[in-house]
């Protein structure tokens, strides 16, 4: 029966037509404080519903504050990971909340952050597993945000690194893997292709134009990733709403991006 609970939840948030989502990370309060574009959490999750973002990924907190939003529907996703910027090792990510706790908020997926390679590399993996397990047992969809981030990553863009990053989630029971760009669509095949689960790119910092997130967006694609999981380069945006309407257009229907260009300019 949990297969099947998991089959319903991920059709929240993953699209039944094109296979594919565009998930709007929201969960940077924990981490960085009320930063620009997420002081008013209604207006942020709304403004990407607007737009057709599939899923948000929110804490607990503003789920239970009633901070989804009160307009269109959008799938939602809690975060059970967390550390904050003026922790003294803020790679160090630990679990805040549980699966059973997500359920009863409503949830329709739940992620959990690991940093492969970092000193506290071991404990993250211990909890990605228990996690796994536990979805499992309550038909739960899992969201593996892996980056590879530690002494010995030299670039946590490379593909060594990130295809290693995104193999280790896979293997310990996630869904879905969230993970870094390469850069260009031929190294990132080799993510794909050596993932055995569907892959989505983060989109790191806020980018300098518009046009270079849809260009990395389009590479991703390109190389066979099923969506994104892109925040700042979102919610910071002057138009969020038209924004996500451009991203979608790019996941869900093979646009140009010329023609998301012209989707935000519109």
């Amino acid at each position: 029966m949990s297969r099947i609970g998991k089959d319903i939840r991920i059709e929240r948030i993953i699209n039944r037509e094109s296979g594919k989502t565009v998930i709007v990370p929201m969960d940077h309060g924990v981490t960085s404080g009320p930063i620009k574009g997420l002081e008013d959490m209604k207006v942020a999750v709304n403004a990407v519903a607007e737009g057709g973002a599939n899923a948000v990924i929110l804490h607990k907190g503003i789920v239970r504050a009633g901070h989804r939003g009160y307009g269109k529907d959008i799938g939602l996703i809690i975060h059970l990971s967390a550390s904050t910027s003026l922790g003294p090792d803020p790679l160090n990510k630990v679990l805040v909340t549980t699966v059973t706790e997500a359920i009863k908020l409503g949830a329709d997926a739940v992620s959990v952050h690991v940093n492969v390679g970092a000193d506290n590399e071991a404990e993250m993996l211990r909890e990605l597993g228990a996690v796994a397990r536990e979805c499992e047992e309550w038909g739960m969809p899992l969201v593996a945000m892996m980056y590879p981030r530690g002494r010995k990553v030299t670039d946590e863009h490379a593909v060594e690194y990130v295809k290693h990053a995104a193999r280790v989630g896979a293997e310990l029971g996630a869904d879905i893997i969230k993970t870094n760009y390469t850069g260009d669509p031929d190294s990132f095949k080799e993510v794909v292709k050596g993932c055995p689960v569907p892959v989505v790119i983060a989109g790191g910092p806020k980018m300098s134009s518009d046009e270079e997130v849809f260009e990395m967006i389009k590479g991703a694609m390109d190389a066979g990733a099923k969506g994104v999981s892109i925040g700042r380069n979102i919610f910071q945006h002057d138009d969020p709403t038209k924004m996500t309407r451009a991203i979608s257009a790019i996941v869900h229907e093979d646009a140009s991006v010329a023609e998301a260009l012209k989707i935000l300019k519109s």
